[in-house]
């Protein structure tokens, strides 16, 4: 059986900013992975750094788009990798985390991590697309 990949791009990204070597998403076999997000304007290109609640709601906001395009949800995420510049911000980051998986809470990895750009958060998921199962 041959098993095809499609992108999948942030509704709102900027056509002209090149990120690196790699997509926003991958559909494949009825999955989607998404790479590792961050709080990022994708209209502007830039970071939008604030406190630890505020970038992981802009980053699971970037994420939920994503899922969008590739015709999924939050509610069918089944694996999430989180890394935290600040492993004391924790409970912070985990409040608003579990207030976007409605139901059974997705498997997920939580650490502490050096991230770029002075982010506090980055977050990439994987999530199942029902219309394709």
């Amino acid at each position: 059986m041959k098993l095809s990949k499609q992108q999948v791009k942030h509704p709102h990204r900027d056509p002209g900013f090149v990120t690196g070597a790699y997509s926003d998403a991958v559909i494949i076999n009825g999955f989607v992975f998404v790479s590792g997000q961050a709080s990022v304007d994708f209209q502007t290109s830039e970071f939008i750094l604030g406190s630890v609640e505020e970038e992981t709601r802009r980053t699971l906001d970037n994420i939920k788009l994503i899922l969008a395009e590739a015709g999924t949800s939050m509610e069918h995420v089944v694996k999430c990798t989180a890394h935290l510049s600040d492993i004391a911000d924790f409970d912070r980051y985990n409040a608003v985390y579990a207030t976007y998986f409605p139901g059974i809470k997705p498997a997920r990895t939580t650490v502490q991590s050096v991230l770029a750009e002075g982010i506090k958060v980055e977050i990439d998921c994987i999530a199942y697309i029902p219309d394709q199962q």
